[in-house]
This record gives structure tokens, sequence and C-alpha cells, in this order.
């Protein structure tokens, strides 16, 4: 297990066994480079902890529990959660500031807890399988030990066709689950108990004395997240976009650092695509040492890569800018900054105002709706223009965002792109439940709060945070998102939306504070970009030969697509009709998925001793093989 996620810890190995009970850990050295070996236990050696992530609040915890008779034997942050765990419990994560998926176990209570920091930063998988606990920062380690959970979830791959991610608490896999952000899970006993520790505040519920003091609030709040995220004893950096999120990030890391900010962005030769020279503008203005790559892949190759790599089908095509930048960071630091939660906190992202544009459809009658979908649209080309804009508009608001979020949604307006058997296999399993359930139960009582809430639950975990998380692992790069540190969190969503939406465009407070730092306009005032690819032009040209997989027999043969709907598809983005790159993009991921990471992973023979690694006694619980990276 542990040989499976060496890239996310190449520096150090550390096992702990005992009786039917295994932690296992790859340790990338952050803190406490020549003391910090995991597993960490106690003084009694009766609680151990293997750890991913950073504690940012360790140093005042460490001196509390000083203070309280604990003794410590490393100068490391993992040695906290023990010593906490020791006073109170299963509750010691409510302590924790910062990013971790940790697990302890208690050999007194024979017990097991796995924990996940409250926004998902950190990556939790486990499976219960022939009675054993197995769990994992990623599929990989439990597969490497049990390759019979890769049998695949339908309700998963539903998630994928209509939104390019898989959503928390599910995977690709049925046996296999991803432990949600803001939950424990706890072993005892045989038995498994989930529990909750952590949710979004109320959205709106604090009103501030004035702007001039929110402003200041703010700037309080986000200069200390950055600075805690400073502590470091290797290389340190951050990645730059050029946007205002990072930096406003890299304008706090040059006023609380001694020495220039080492700062790392990437650009392409298709200049619609290039926005390196806004990171350079901001990197010049703020005096970093910057580092700048002009990128220039085999696509194709690049693709494979990556495809193997990921563990389930991911649709984003950003994840390839974003496993340049870091590959490059990884060469000049250890642990890079981002910018990355400012959108689903302060209401950044185009599609919010497009929704509320779109709200003056609802007087139309529900029927008329109904008539449109049942009978009228089945009947649309699927070429013709404006009919998924028909098919939005006469749905309801909660649904009519969801469709709009969906580029393959299997189930409702692209039921002719799938086979009959796929349908019949996927009735069952609605992909939209979850999601639904997020909108309904969000602690808000505007329409735009409450996106904010679904996003923060699904988007932001399941795609952004997953994307940093694997293509930065990949390269052995630990990467720390100041604005997503849970206590600034609670005070921005707990703000009025004025503060956040304003005039039809959002992150009103945050782009105040970005001018206030020095942020030049042209930063500013700019159309938001991200990371955008020339996937378009990929797919005319370098990735034209590998799109043709996608009517292979191998391909066909696995029922998911109707080859018609798939040819179609290529036609029209060939002669230009119409731009079906990100379509195409997420079938090419799917396609590739199956056969370099299903199909091409080794077949571990079936093996007990791993499974067993030693006799239960009576009447105790028996724990498998466990993961965790430092």
């Amino acid at each position: 297990m542990c040989d499976a996620i060496v890239h996310r810890g190449p520096d150090d190995e550390g096992i702990y066994v005992n009786g039917g009970v295994a932690l296992g850990m790859r340790r990338l050295s952050i803190i406490d480079v020549a003391g910090g070996h995991q597993p960490i236990h106690n003084e009694d050696r009766s609680v151990w902890v293997v750890f991913n992530g950073e504690i940012y609040n360790f140093p005042q915890l460490r001196t509390e529990l000083q203070a309280r008779g604990h003794e410590f034997y490393t100068n490391s942050d993992t040695e906290v959660i023990v010593h906490l765990y020791e006073d109170l419990g299963v509750d010691c994560v409510q302590k924790l500031r910062g990013m971790f998926a940790f697990a302890l176990y208690d050999e007194r209570r024979q017990s097991l807890l796995l924990a996940r920091d409250r926004l998902g930063i950190k990556p939790l998988h486990y499976a219960f399988a022939g009675e054993r606990l197995l769990f994992g920062s990623e599929i990989k380690a439990l597969l490497a030990v049990v390759p019979q959970l890769a049998e695949i979830d339908p309700e998963g791959l539903m998630q994928f066709f209509y939104f390019g991610y898989i959503a928390d608490p599910h995977t690709a896999f049925k046996a296999i689950k991803k432990l949600p952000p803001g939950y424990l899970l706890e072993f005892r006993n045989g038995s498994l108990r989930l529990r909750q520790y952590w949710d979004l505040p109320a959205y709106g519920s604090y009103e501030p004395p004035s702007e001039e003091e929110c402003l200041r609030e703010l700037e309080h709040r986000l200069a200390e997240a950055v600075r805690v995220r400073l502590i470091s004893d290797v290389p340190l950096g951050a990645l730059l976009s050029g946007g205002v999120d990072s930096s406003i990030v890299v304008a706090l890391m040059a006023r609380a650092s001694a020495s220039p900010v080492k700062t790392f962005s990437i650009g392409f030769n298709e200049q619609q695509f290039n926005e390196a020279h806004h990171a350079r503008k901001v990197a010049h203005h703020f005096r970093t040492e910057h580092h700048e790559l002009l990128v220039e892949p085999n696509i194709g190759e690049v693709v494979q890569h990556l495809a193997g790599m990921m563990e389930e089908p991911f649709g984003d095509s950003s994840m390839i800018p974003t496993y340049y930048v870091c590959q490059m960071a990884r060469q000049h630091v250890t642990v890079a900054l981002s910018g990355d939660g400012g959108d689903e906190l302060f209401a950044g992202y185009d599609r919010y105002p497009i929704h509320l544009q779109r709200a003056g459809f609802e007087c139309l009658p529900d029927w008329v709706g109904s008539i449109y979908r049942k009978h009228v649209h089945p009947r649309v080309p699927s070429s013709a223009y404006g009919r998924n804009f028909a098919w939005n508009v006469m749905l309801p608001g909660r649904d009519r965002y969801l469709d709009a979020m969906s580029l393959l949604p299997a189930l409702d307006r692209e039921r002719n792109f799938f086979t009959p058997d796929l349908l019949a296999w996927a009735t069952a399993n609605n992909p939209l439940r979850q999601f639904q359930h997020y909108y309904d139960a969000a602690p808000a009582a505007d329409e735009l709060s409450r996106l904010l809430y679904l996003d923060t639950k699904t988007y932001l975990t399941a795609d952004v945070l997953a994307k940093v998380d694997r293509m930065s692992m990949a390269t052995s790069l630990e990467v720390r998102v100041p604005i997503l540190d849970h206590e600034l969190v609670e005070w921005v969503t707990s703000l009025p939306l004025r503060w956040k939406f304003r005039n039809g465009s959002g992150k009103y407070l945050l782009r105040k504070l970005a001018r206030r730092l020095g942020v030049t306009a042209d930063v500013l005032d700019r159309k938001k970009h991200g990371f955008q690819l020339p996937l378009a032009d990929w797919m005319k040209n370098e990735l034209r030969g590998w799109l043709q997989i996608l009517l292979e027999p191998r391909a066909v043969q696995r029922d998911y697509f109707r080859p018609q709907a798939i040819q179609a598809c290529l036609d029209e983005h060939m002669r230009g009709r119409r731009n079906r790159s990100g379509l195409l993009w997420r079938l090419l991921v799917l396609e590739l998925w199956h056969r370099n990471f299903l199909e091409a992973s080794p077949k571990y023979p079936h093996r007990p001793d791993l499974l067993n690694l030693a006799p239960a006694s009576p009447g105790r619980s028996t724990l498998g093989s466990s993961q965790s990276v430092c």
C-alpha cells in the first residue's frame, strides 16, 4: 500500500503493526524534517497516528498541552494530535486549524478514528472489505491489496457524465467511499460510525458596522491565514496565475516575508490562452523571485500519463496546466501557497449572474416546461442551436442551475447519446440526488447563497481541491490554501450577500482588498479567465488521432455511448460547426481511464497474508492496512 503512493511521500516510510492492526505512511518532510518520523505515538505508546497535511496552530496547541503535563518527543505538528486525543477524545479535531486527513488507533479502546479536514483539502478513502477496514490517501493503496474492489459504481459514473467529477462520498467504485469533509469515522467492535463535526454556518447572519470595518477585518483575517501558512522547515513559494485571488495571496506573503517570495506561473504559445504576462506584472509589482515556463506540451503523452495517475475519471482539463506549474515549482520549493477558494466564498464564477438572469423564465407555468421536455425536446435534432438553452430555462431554479453545470446529463436532455443498456442500468441511480439535497439543506435564505453552499460541498472539494491535491502530490509538492482557512471561511460565509456579489458581479469585498494591497487595475478589471486551454485546436490537430479510440471496438463494447452519436459529435467539431471540445475531452478521459488505470493496473493475486496481518484475539476488532501521507 505504501509503495502505491510513494509520489505523495518520497522522503520517508513508517509502519506500525500490532495484532490485526497496521498503519502505514509515506512522508513528505515539511515540519521537523529530522525528527518527525511517523507513525507518532503518545507517552505510553497506547495511541498511534499517521497524518497527512499541516496543523498551523500546532505551536499554541503544543504549549497548552505541555502546560497540562503532556510530554513531547518530536517538534512536529503531528504529535499534538495524539495528545489532544488523550484529553478530548474524538473531539480533538475541533481544536485543529489546518488541512488534514489522519488515522488514529487507540490500543486501549481497540478503536480507530479517521478524520478529514473541514473543507476537504486533503483526501481520505476507505472500504469495508471482508470484515476489514481499509483506508488510504488514494484509491490506489486500497486496490493494491484488494483489486476486487474495482467494481464500477453506477451513481459515481453518472456524476462524471453530468459534472466531470464524482462528489463525496462517492467514488468510481461501489465498495470504496470518500470520507466527506468535516466528518469523522469511528471503527470499533467491527462496526463503522460516521459523524459530521463541522459545517458551514448560516449565510448572512452577521452585519458588519461599516464597509471600512468589514474590509479591515477581511484584511486582518486573510493576512493571518497567510502568515500561519508560511511556517515551514523547507523552501516555500506561491502559485501565481495573475488573477485576483492568487495576487492577493502573493501580496500578503510579500508583506509577511523578509526575503522575496518565490512565485511560479506558466503560459502557452496560443496568446488567447496565455496569462503569463498578467502574472509577470503582479510578480514585478511585489518584487518576487519569479519563475515562468512557456509550456509546449506533447499533449498526447501528457494526457495518457495523467489518465494513468487519476484513480477516477476526471473531466477538468485544467489539471494539465496545474500539473505543469506544480512540476516547475517543485524544482525550487517543497511547499507552495495558492489562491483556490475565492470563487466559492465570494461568488466569483460567471455562472452565478447567468443563472440569476435566467430567473425571469420562472414565470412560465410548470406544464409548459413539462410538455417541452417530454414531447418536443426529443424531436429536436441534437445539432440544433438553442436546443439546450430551451431545455434549461424551462426548469425550476435549483434544477436549472444543475442542468447548466451538466455536460452529459444521461437521464435528461442527452439521453440519445447513451445506449439503452446504460440508461436501464442508470435509471435507479439519480446523480442529482446529493446535489439537490445540498441546495435544499443550505443554511441560506437567498438563491445565490444556496448555490455557494452547493458548490462548496461539491465542485470545490471534488473538482478544484481534488485536482490540486492529485497534480501537486504527483510532483511531491505540498500546496496550502489560505483562503480556505476554516475560521476565515466561517466569517465570510456569515457576511450578507452584498459584500460578495454586487451590480451583477462577484468578489466585491475581495477586489476592494486587492486594490488596498496594491494589485493593479489591469489585473482587477480584466475578465475572469482561469486555467483555460487550447483544447478545441488540440483536438483538431495533436489529439485528432487520439480521439479515434472512442470508436474502436474496445471502446464501443463498453456499451456506454451510441457510436453514431460520438461520430456526429466528432464531425461537428472537426468541421468547425460547433466547439465540442469539452464533451470530447470527457469521453477521451473516460476511455483512457479505463485503459490506463483499470485495465493496466497490476492484477495482484489474492493475498490472505496482506489482509490478515495477524490472528485477531477473541473479542477484538481487526483493522486492515492503512495509508496516510505527511
